[in-house]
C-alpha cells in the first residue's frame, strides 16, 4: 500500500480513538465540559511546540484582526462540537455519537448553499436523504424502537455534526491567509484560553497529579488531536485530498469497534446499517465535486477546499 496512505488510515484510526480517552477520563469524575478542556490545552501545547521546533513562520498573523477567525474556528466550532460530542458520547455510546458526528458533510453542504448559494445536485440530495437516513436507523427511529431512543443524545449528536461543519464554513476564509495547520494551531490555542475559566481548578487540580489521569488527558490532546493531524497532512501532501477523505471514514469504524468491544456497548445490525449509510453518503458528496467541495469526511481535512492542500 502506498506509505501516504498508511499515514492517513493512522490518522484518521487514532481519531477513531478519541472515545476511548474520553471514556476513561469519565470515570475519574470529569464532565464533557472539563474533558473538552483537557483536550483542548494539550493539543493547543503539543501543536505550538511542534511549530516553535519545526516551522516558526506558521505562528505568525499577518494581522490582529484575523483572530476573529480563530475565534470562530474555536469557540463556535471546536468548544462546541467537542462538548456536544463528549455529551453524547456520555448519554448514548461511541458509535452512536460517531455516527452522528458523521452527519456534518451533509449540514456543509445546507449552509453552503446557503450562504455560498452553492447549487443542490442530484448526488448532494440522494446524500442528504441517505444521511438522513442512515441516522434514523442508529438513533432507533426506523425501526421505532423507544428503549433505545434517546432525545438528549440525538439533539447533542446532531450538534457535534454542526459544530464539525462549522469549522470548515468558517476555515474557508482562513484559508487565503494561513495554513491548514497554523488555522488549527491557533484555533486549538483560542479553545485553550476561552475554556479556562470552565474548568474547576480547586476541586479536580490535583486530579492530575495521577499518572492515569495525566496518560489519559495528555492522550487526549497528543494521540487522536495532534499527532493524528500532523501524521494526516503528511499523508495529504503525498496523495488526493479527494482519495484522502475517503480513508477518513476508517474513523467511525475504529470508534464503533473500541465502542463495542472494549466497552461493551450495544449496536445493533439496523444501527451498523445506518452508519454505513452515512459513511457512503459522506463518500457520495467526496466524490461528487474533487475540485469545489468545502468539507472532507472530518474536521481535519475539512479546512482544504479545492481538493488541494494548502501547506
Amino acid at each position: 500500500m502506498n506509505r501516504a496512505f498508511l499515514f492517513i488510515i493512522l490518522g484518521a484510526s487514532l481519531w477513531g480513538t478519541i472515545g476511548w480517552f474520553v471514556k476513561n477520563l469519565y470515570t475519574f469524575g470529569f464532565t464533557p465540559m472539563e474533558v473538552v478542556t483537557l483536550r483542548a490545552w494539550t493539543a493547543a501545547i503539543t501543536l505550538v511546540l511542534y511549530l516553535l521546533l519545526t516551522a516558526r513562520e506558521k505562528l505568525k498573523l499577518t494581522s490582529i484582526k484575523d483572530l476573529k477567525y480563530f475565534i470562530g474556528t474555536g469557540i463556535f466550532s471546536i468548544i462546541f462540537f467537542n462538548y456536544c460530542m463528549f455529551t453524547a458520547i456520555e448519554l448514548a455510546t461511541i458509535p452512536v455519537a460517531t455516527a452522528l458526528l458523521y452527519t456534518a458533510p451533509a449540514f456543509v453542504v445546507i449552509l453552503s448553499a446557503l450562504l455560498f448559494n452553492e447549487k443542490l445536485s442530484i448526488t448532494k440530495l440522494s446524500a442528504l436523504c441517505t444521511t438522513l437516513f442512515g441516522t434514523c436507523l442508529v438513533v432507533g427511529l426506523i425501526p421505532f424502537d423507544a428503549a433505545s431512543l434517546h432525545v438528549g443524545a440525538i439533539l447533542f449528536g446532531l450538534g457535534s455534526g454542526i459544530g464539525y461543519a462549522l469549522y470548515s464554513i468558517i476555515s474557508k476564509f482562513a484559508l487565503r491567509k494561513y495554513s491548514s495547520l497554523s488555522i488549527t494551531t491557533y484555533t486549538f490555542l483560542i479553545a485553550a484560553l476561552a475554556l479556562v475559566p470552565f474548568f474547576p481548578y480547586f476541586e479536580k487540580l490535583h486530579l492530575l497529579s495521577d499518572p492515569k489521569v495525566l496518560f489519559y488527558a495528555f492522550g487526549l490532546g497528543l494521540l487522536p488531536t495532534a499527532f493524528a493531524y500532523i501524521i494526516y497532512t503528511y499523508g495529504l501532501h503525498y496523495t488526493e485530498a479527494s482519495k484522502a477523505s475517503i480513508l477518513t471514514t476508517v474513523e467511525p469504524v475504529v470508534a464503533a469497534c473500541i465502542g463495542v468491544f472494549i466497552f461493551e456497548e450495544a449496536f445493533s445490525v439496523i444501527q451498523m446499517i445506518g452508519m454505513a449509510c452515512i459513511i457512503f453518503a459522506v463518500i457520495l458528496i467526496q466524490k461528487n465535486d474533487t475540485k469545489k467541495r468545502i468539507l472532507p469526511s472530518s474536521i481535519r481535512n475539512s479546512d482544504i477546499p479545492h481538493g488541494k492542500n494548502p501547506d
